[in-house]
């Protein structure tokens, strides 16, 4: 069995941590370098019901793609919910490990496991970055479809492959507007705007949409209609536990260290239930 130290040297790898954005926390946040590591848990959340998943496992290392801590914390006291997190792997021996924007960017990264979940054809990144010289790795992805088909089609498509959640896929723009061409990036994207835009694609795909942002872009393109599709959070982001196990147990096989990998189906997106509006109602206008 590789130790620990083998296996992160193995995903530092895959996704180097001097890649991250400056303002984030990625690496490995508990675990002894020298423990021998059989079992891997892949999940997006390092909360504590994902903890105690591998605890059940038996998984000596945890790799998500959140961070546990983002910012400085004064205490791991077990009172506090991450404190309890810390308190319960380091109890039962497992590792935690964060690969966050460093596996956003990544040749294959985040983006590119969301647009293989769709069965998109990636062409390329969707914000490159400078430092890549064959033009592959950076934020988000821009992709084609084998077919056009309309924005309520990949809206469809979007609900029926990612995992399944309380909010579904919100749609903004026409949805009988056909789609040729499509952006998507896993996670918060409405920072993207101005890169989707400049993009020339006719929709982007992505979550955390905010209202003013998104009506303002909407709105900005009256006369080059493109369609937003928002789905949630951890949906657009699971798909890279799948991706980056597949990654880590070829490695295994290639160096004879037979790694049993496991990838999370817990669902961890915070909203558990969803009330649709009556759309039937003859009422026009908001509520008294």
């Amino acid at each position: 069995m590789p130790r620990l130290s083998e296996v992160i040297a193995a995903l530092d790898n895959l996704w180097p941590a001097e890649r991250a954005e400056s303002w984030d926390a990625v690496g490995t946040v508990v675990g002894d370098p020298g423990q021998e590591v059989s079992r891997v848990l892949f999940a997006v959340d390092p909360v504590q019901e994902i903890v105690d998943e591998a605890v059940k496992l038996g998984a000596d290392l945890l790799v998500t793609h959140h961070p546990l801590y983002l910012r400085g914390t004064t205490t791991v006291a077990a009172s506090t919910f991450k404190g309890r997190v810390v308190h319960t792997l380091i109890k039962n021996d497992i590792a935690l490990h964060v690969a966050h924007t460093n596996a956003d960017t990544a040749d294959p990264g985040v983006s590119d496991a969301l647009a293989g979940a769709l069965d998109l054809r990636v062409v390329g990144p969707l914000v490159p970055d400078p430092t890549d010289g064959e033009g592959r790795r950076g934020l988000g992805r821009v992709c084609e479809l084998d077919h056009p088909v309309t924005v309520r089609e990949l809206a469809a498509r979007a609900a029926e492959r990612l995992p399944a959640t309380a909010q579904g896929i919100r749609v903004a723009g026409d949805p009988e507007a056909l789609v040729r061409r499509v952006a998507v990036s896993g996670g918060s994207g409405d920072s993207l705007f101005g890169q989707v835009r400049a993009a020339g694609v006719d929709a982007f795909l992505t979550a955390d949409l905010r209202h003013h942002p998104a009506s303002e872009f909407i709105a900005a393109g009256a006369h080059s209609p493109l369609a937003l599709l928002d789905a949630a959070h951890w949906a657009t982001e699971w798909p890279w536990c799948e991706l980056a196990a597949s990654q880590l147990d070829e490695i295994s096989d290639r160096r004879g260290w037979d790694l049993r990998v496991h990838v999370s189906r817990t669902v961890t997106d915070p909203w558990t239930a969803h009330a649709a509006s009556d759309t039937t109602s003859s009422s026009t206008g908001a509520p008294n």
